[in-house]
């Protein structure tokens, strides 16, 4: 197997690992920043009340974009499988 090959299949899963990863972190994100400031507003200064919302609203993003991971996910199964003999030769 050559370097550039290993080098594209990794780029490849790295690629769609961020893909899968990015609307949840960037709904945590945003659900986090919101969350600050509120509690810069009001003087509040509990640990829950930043972490239970991000993992709310992480957990609601995976449930409806989950169709769209696993189509991302066999797409690239299928193209490792696919390709198998390219690699091997």
């Amino acid at each position: 197997m050559e370097a550039a090959l290993v080098i594209s299949i990794g780029k490849n899963a790295i690629y769609t690992a961020f893909l899968i990863s990015a609307p949840i972190l960037l709904v945590s994100l945003v659900v986090g920043v919101l969350i600050s400031i509120f509690q810069a507003a009001t003087s509040i200064s509990d640990a829950t009340l930043n972490f239970a919302p991000k993992v709310l609203a992480a957990g609601l993003v995976l449930l409806f974009i989950m169709p769209w991971i696993m189509n991302k996910m066999v797409g690239l199964f299928v193209y490792l499988v696919n390709n198998i003999p390219n690699f091997i030769k």
